[in-house]
């Protein structure tokens, strides 16, 4: 039962995360429990021109995800600024199984990534929309 919190990271998510934090070469990171592996890998790259619609039609409607969105905005004086997000993708749809590995391995990954700045939640489509980065985002 405790080897689901014995994920190891893949070292391909914290270099690709550091690539999107440092150089701006990602717009999200989508990644994945391998359970056979015991590990977390990227699942998807997007690129830097790909939307926020883009990024939702990577996460699985019936499985769980862990991404990373680097959410670009302007400031109430027009300032350009992003903030990186982290996004829990858990539907209500998915596995209780996989629930479980997701929400008993999250804290530990998050931690691999250095330099998250704001977490979401989110269980369907409406609790991560682009009104919710908005707001979480000021």
């Amino acid at each position: 039962a405790n080897s689901a919190s014995g994920m190891a990271v893949h070292d391909d998510c914290k270099l690709k995360f550091l690539e999107l934090k440092t150089k701006r070469a990602f717009r999200f990171i989508v990644f994945k429990i391998e359970e056979k592996q015991k590990q977390v890998i990227v699942e998807k790259l997007g690129e830097p021109a790909e939307s926020y619609e883009d990024f939702c039609t990577h996460l699985p409607a019936d499985e769980c995800r862990y991404a990373v969105y680097d959410f670009e905005f302007l400031t109430k004086e027009s300032v350009p600024k992003s903030r990186i997000f982290f996004i829990a993708w858990s539907p209500d749809t998915s596995k209780v199984r996989s629930k479980m590995i997701y929400a008993s391995s999250k804290d530990r990954f998050k931690r691999e990534l250095d330099g998250i700045q704001i977490e979401l939640q989110a269980t369907d489509p409406t609790e991560m929309g682009l009104d919710v980065f908005k707001s979480r985002a000021n």
